[in-house]
């Protein structure tokens, strides 16, 4: 898992609330084995139609979104099935923060684990985002040590449990936290011998 303490990124407005991990990445491109290649995937019955040419009236396939990084959306995002192939997308895709109301447990919690920064803001500023960014480019700049957002010379703090913190801010996926005690590991494995 790639380390990230800071970014600044182009935002993305999706004013859409429970967004499930169906709609997120669909069942039908689950049947690939690598974490790679979900990308192209993501949001495909919003993005493209039933030729599987890009929808117009989709705003993610607008020319001004294509370098987006950060998602701002409704409440509830991934809510449904627990498929870690959500966050796979949503990090294939290119999308480093997600910015939200309220998360699905079970996505929180995968998003993390696989590197996405999940930041929990109260509804009202959610929506402000929401519009600036659908209005004209609007630019956050993230800081995951200190816990702050910036838009401007504004700035919002933010909460993060420190276990998640700590993962996110040393790219610990769960088997690196395991080789932090591989010379634990191997002393156990060389007693029972």
């Amino acid at each position: 898992m790639k380390a990230i303490k800071n970014h600044t990124g182009l935002v993305y407005p999706l004013n859409r609330t429970n967004i499930d991990t169906d709609q997120i990445i669909p069942k039908q491109f689950l049947k690939r084995i690598e974490r790679t290649g979900f990308g192209q995937f993501l949001f495909y019955h919003w993005r493209f139609d039933d030729e599987g040419n890009k929808r117009q009236d989709f705003s993610l396939n607008k020319e001004r979104y294509q370098h987006a990084s950060i998602l701002v959306a409704g409440e509830n995002f991934g809510c449904g099935s627990s498929r870690e192939h959500a966050p796979w997308a949503l990090l294939d895709y290119g999308f480093r923060v997600i910015i939200a109301p309220s998360f699905a447990d079970i996505f929180y919690n995968n998003a993390l684990k696989n590197g996405i920064i999940l930041i929990k803001i109260e509804e009202e500023q959610v929506k402000q985002w929401l519009e600036e960014a659908d209005i004209g480019n609007l630019s956050l700049s993230i800081d995951l040590e200190d816990q702050k957002i910036f838009e401007g010379n504004k700035e919002y703090h933010f909460q993060i449990p420190a276990y998640h913190k700590e993962k996110l801010l040393n790219g610990w996926d769960d088997i690196a936290l395991t080789l932090l005690h591989e010379e634990k590991i191997e002393i156990y494995e060389n007693s029972n011998n």
